[in-house]
């Protein structure tokens, strides 16, 4: 396969590519970002474009992939509710309109989040606008469309964008998980819960975190 990933400058997106990488089933790997996110494989390509909300001008360089791991995503903790929806919304139904256009036979991947409220009626604000987007997402003319839902992501050893704070909490790691599986999921399993949704397919749109587990084994 050949896919795309954006956000690999965050956590997730960093792992996911690092994954990627690994993979004996994926063959190119073209990061989409704002900047370099400072890794150099034989597999990977990287495309740096100042205005993800405008990918028209690139096009011509995104077509024959079979999937896009989208993980470009920002908290909504202390930016405005416009600021919020611009990112989290319309940046991401721009490249997903623009790649279901590009690339019809296409899997589209994207990260959620846990909580996330598909009926864009509750009472918090993000989840709101997660699920707006998941379910706009689900529209798209793509061959396949999964939206990712983990909870607490146990991080790769090693690599640059792990949160800081995650050496001081990774020990609640294996009690969440045997207490509550579906909250807990490790950064191997996410993306290889992506990468076998993509080969294999799966019987929901909507990935919670024990479907993650359950793809991650296939």
């Amino acid at each position: 396969m050949k896919v795309i990933i954006t956000g690999a400058t965050g956590m997730v997106g960093e792992g996911v590519l690092h994954v990627c990488l690994q993979h004996p089933d994926i063959e190119q790997v073209l990061v989409l970002g704002r900047r370099s996110c400072g890794v150099k494989h034989p597999k990977l390509k990287e495309i740096i474009h100042h205005d993800l909300f405008n990918i028209s001008s690139i096009k011509e360089q995104l077509t024959g992939y079979d999937a896009c791991y989208f993980c470009l995503g920002i908290t909504s903790v202390g930016i405005s509710a416009e600021d919020y929806f611009r990112t989290t919304y319309t940046l991401t139904m721009h490249v997903g309109e623009t790649l279901s256009r590009l690339n019809p036979a296409m899997t589209f991947c994207y990260i959620s989040g846990g909580g996330t409220d598909s009926t864009e009626n509750g009472r918090v604000r993000w989840a709101r606008v997660k699920g707006k987007t998941e379910n706009d997402l689900m529209k798209l003319p793509f061959r396949q469309v999964f939206a990712a839902r983990p909870g607490f992501i146990k991080a790769i050893k090693g690599l640059n964008q792990t949160h800081s704070f995650y050496k001081y909490i990774s020990w609640i790691f294996p009690i969440g998980r045997k207490l509550y599986p579906n909250g807990f999921c490790t950064m191997e399993e996410l993306a290889n819960s992506m990468i076998n949704a993509t080969l294999y397919g799966y019987k929901k749109q909507v990935l919670e975190g024990t479907d993650i587990i359950e793809l991650a084994k296939k």
